[in-house]
């Protein structure tokens, strides 16, 4: 395992970025315990269906808010009242905003500091998101999403929890230019493969002919910023979007989802088209499981032994070193990477595929989102 600095990607421990932290159905009546960026939250859907997520500590007595399973309050799942959030050991209770709003046997001012830090969260994709920034910012870029979660012959996903991983986001996120494991981890060597640079969004055209399945495989792959890989494949005539996500436990683990939304080529998909798609998600996992297998037994790439017929990884390395910089920096950073580079020995990608316009639609759809995801 190893750390931030040790791949010298800047002055913060963790990317700023939208993280996924939960799947949108395990918010209940009770508040979910939750650990990320070396921190510990609650996070709790309010009665108006407000999601907040808060410091987990109650600035009383240090009591975690979310954690207790033996508290009376806890146990009947009274904690959460309008959308504010009562303290188990005491019964403080704090509002959407992390402030104090009631202590129940005391009627004076309350404390100055009895206040919880609040998160900015949304709801997008079945998910539930975290915008994280060291430095305190608003979101600059909306929360990833596809329009095609909306439309009724995709079936949407159930995320598989891959659980924890001991490994560097920058490990995985090297997956973007890696353009010569294709063949040798997945059986399918690229044909042609490109990656595009555009601000925020890390992007890679690849196809190749998958000698398991004896079908072709297209894919037009996306970062929208550094937390989540969102993937339009095409795969023989089965149409997918693939999702995987990655947001940090500590320095150097991660914790991760899979899931897959498949167009089922129907308006109102039946029982046998969620079958299929049930399958077809199993079977993009065990593809996931190769890069899994090689992510828990290699040693941290701190410096990456660069061949010309590689991918571009140290431009892709360069464009993931802008979420660890002041956001006053990222300029100059995307003005250096944006851009368009192939793979000597690789085709590029052929002109105005299908693969090729969804991806003009989304970045369109990203782009033009901004007042729709805030």
């Amino acid at each position: 395992m190893a750390t931030s600095t040790e791949y010298s990607l800047g002055p913060h421990t963790f990317a700023r970025g939208w993280y996924v932290i939960a799947e949108s159905h395990e918010l209940t009546e009770r508040p979910l315990a939750l650990r990320f960026f070396d921190q510990d939250f609650a996070l709790y859907r309010g009665k108006s269906g407000q999601l907040v997520l808060l410091d987990a500590h109650c600035p009383h007595m240090q009591c975690h808010i979310a954690a207790s399973d033996t508290a009376i309050i806890a146990r009947e799942g009274a904690q959460i009242e309008g959308d504010s959030i009562r303290c188990p050991y005491h019964g403080w209770r704090f509002g959407a905003d992390g402030v104090c709003d009631d202590i129940p046997y005391f009627d004076g001012p309350k404390p100055r500091s009895a206040k919880l830090n609040s998160y900015v969260v949304a709801e997008r994709l079945g998910c539930i998101w975290m915008w994280y920034d060291n430095d305190g910012n608003e979101p600059h870029y909306p929360v990833p999403d596809v329009p095609q979660w909306q439309q009724s012959e995709w079936i949407q996903w159930r995320l598989d929890h891959l659980g924890e991983l001991a490994v560097h986001p920058q490990e995985i996120i090297d997956n973007m230019a890696d353009a010569r494991h294709l063949g040798p981890t997945h059986g399918a060597p690229c044909e042609y493969f490109e990656n595009e640079f555009r601000d925020h969004i890390y992007i890679q055209h690849q196809g190749g002919f998958h000698k398991e399945y004896q079908a072709m495989l297209r894919t037009t792959t996306w970062y929208t910023g550094p937390g989540v890989l969102l993937s339009h494949q095409l795969f023989g005539d089965v149409e997918s979007i693939e999702i995987i996500a990655n947001t940090p436990i500590e320095d150097g683990r991660v914790k991760l989802w899979h899931g897959l939304l498949v167009n089922s080529g129907v308006a109102k998909p039946g029982p046998d088209e969620l079958e299929q798609a049930k399958q077809l998600q199993a079977g993009a996992l065990d593809s996931l499981a190769a890069d899994f297998g090689v992510w828990k037994q290699k040693k941290p790439a701190l410096r990456v032994l660069q061949i010309k017929t590689d991918g571009p990884f140290a431009r892709g390395r360069r464009w993931y070193k802008q979420f660890y910089m002041p956001l006053a920096e990222c300029g100059s950073i995307q003005e250096e990477v944006n851009g368009r580079c192939g793979v000597e020995g690789l085709a590029p990608p052929p002109p105005e595929s299908v693969l090729d316009g969804a991806i003009a639609q989304l970045v369109a759809f990203v782009r033009g989102g901004s007042d729709r995801n805030r």
